[in-house]
This record gives C-alpha cells, structure tokens and sequence, in this order.
C-alpha cells in the first residue's frame, strides 16, 4: 500500500435513483449555453465551448444553497447531466448511447457571473467564475436501464414560485451523443465523468432567500433555498 503524506480526500459521490449504491464522481465537463437564447438565432457552426470543474463542486442538489464568496452577481443554470459509465477516446457518436452513457440527471451549473465577465474582457481563464466550491448541485443518477436516453424532455428552473427558464431538451443544439464524440476526441473519457449539457434561455441572478425549484422531466428535480452565507 502507498505510504501517503496525509489521508486522502474523501471520493465524491453521488446517489443513485432507486438504489443504495453510489455513483463515483471522476471529473466534470460543463458545455456552454447549447440552446437558442433567440428564435432568429442562427444555427451553430463549431462545437460548443467546454471548461471543467473539479468533482468536489458537485453535491446533491438539496437543501442550502451556498451563496459563494467573491461576488455580487450569482447566477443559475438548469442543465441536463450525463453521467458517464465506460470510458474511452475517439468514441463514434453512433456508440455513445449505446455503449458509454450511464445514466442521466438534473443539475445546476453555478455561477459567479461578475468575474466571468472581468475573464471575457481579460481574455483569462474561467475557473474563479465557474470552478467554485458547491458550484455544481446534482439530482440523483437515475440510470439509463430505468429512464431510457431522454430526446424529449421539459427542462425548467423557476425563483420564488416565477418561473425563469424552460425548454426541451430536444432543443440541444449539439445532442448528446455528439457532445460526448466531441470530448472524447480532446480527452480520454473515465467511467464516472459528469458532462453538463449546457442551459436554456433565461439565466439569471440569485440572492440570499431565494428558493430555485429546476428540474427535467423524467429525470429529476430539485428545490433548494440560497443561503444567507457562504461556506468557511
């Protein structure tokens, strides 16, 4: 055995639908927006953006929701999550399905929206914006053998009772097969990744108080209340 320095942090799991068993969070992949923000918005050309998180972001996606530190502007993202099972490189878009997804789940893709701006006019990097502690809540995996692989599907996130975000998941710019082809063929992809799947229209501010309630149909849901504090 390893003669390790210190203990090892502790692995970060996720629940499983309808199961005592845990799902392994390997690493997270977040996918920029990958909706219409506008109905005369012209379709894409290029593969989305993508930027990471690290898997000590991801929580399950109940109770508090921490207002971070280091900003004025926090803001929600719904997103639809996949969650890897096998992994592999330069995976054909025709196998994905098939062969590599695990399951699926409901997740929000926190942000500190005021330093991602400062990052855009920088040129720099997004990590202070995107890559913060409890930045990335989670709804149970719900495997695939159990909920199928959602081509349709209502995908929503409202504040207080009003409702701010909704979709189908059919309006994926980039499905989701394609989006895992696309980061296979960047990095070798580990049985236990997240990919976030990018967010409909309509994000927006949260403040202390506020009760977010998001979810996918057939997925998941979830309602948490932003705390008035962030974490130490």
């Amino acid at each position: 055995m390893t003669d390790l320095a210190f203990p090892a942090l502790a692995p970060t799991t996720l629940p499983i639908a309808g199961s005592t068993s845990r799902f392994p969070v390997a690493r997270v992949f977040c996918i920029g927006r990958n909706y219409r923000w506008a109905p005369d918005e012209a379709p894409p050309r290029d593969m989305p953006a993508w930027f990471m998180k690290p898997a000590s972001a991801v929580w399950p996606a109940e109770g508090a929701l921490p207002y971070p530190a280091d900003t004025a502007d926090f803001c929600h993202e719904i997103e639809l999550v996949v969650a890897i099972g096998r992994g592999g490189s330069d995976i054909a878009p025709a196998d994905v399905e098939a062969q590599y997804v695990w399951g699926y789940a409901a997740g929000l893709d926190l942000t500190r929206r005021d330093l991602q701006q400062q990052a855009k006019r920088a040129g720099g990097p997004w990590e202070p914006a995107k890559a913060f502690d409890h930045s990335a809540p989670c709804t149970p995996i719900v495997p695939v053998a159990n909920c199928g692989h959602p081509q349709e599907a209502a995908i929503w996130l409202s504040v207080n009772g009003v409702e701010r975000q909704r979709a189908d998941v059919s309006g994926l710019l980039w499905p989701v097969a394609e989006l895992v082809a696309m980061l296979s063929r960047s990095v070798a992809l580990a049985p236990g990744d997240l990919i976030y799947t990018g967010t409909p229209a309509g994000v927006g501010p949260l403040a202390p108080g506020d009760v977010v309630s998001a979810g996918v149909a057939g997925i998941g849901e979830l309602t948490m209340t932003v705390a008035n504090t962030h974490p130490g």
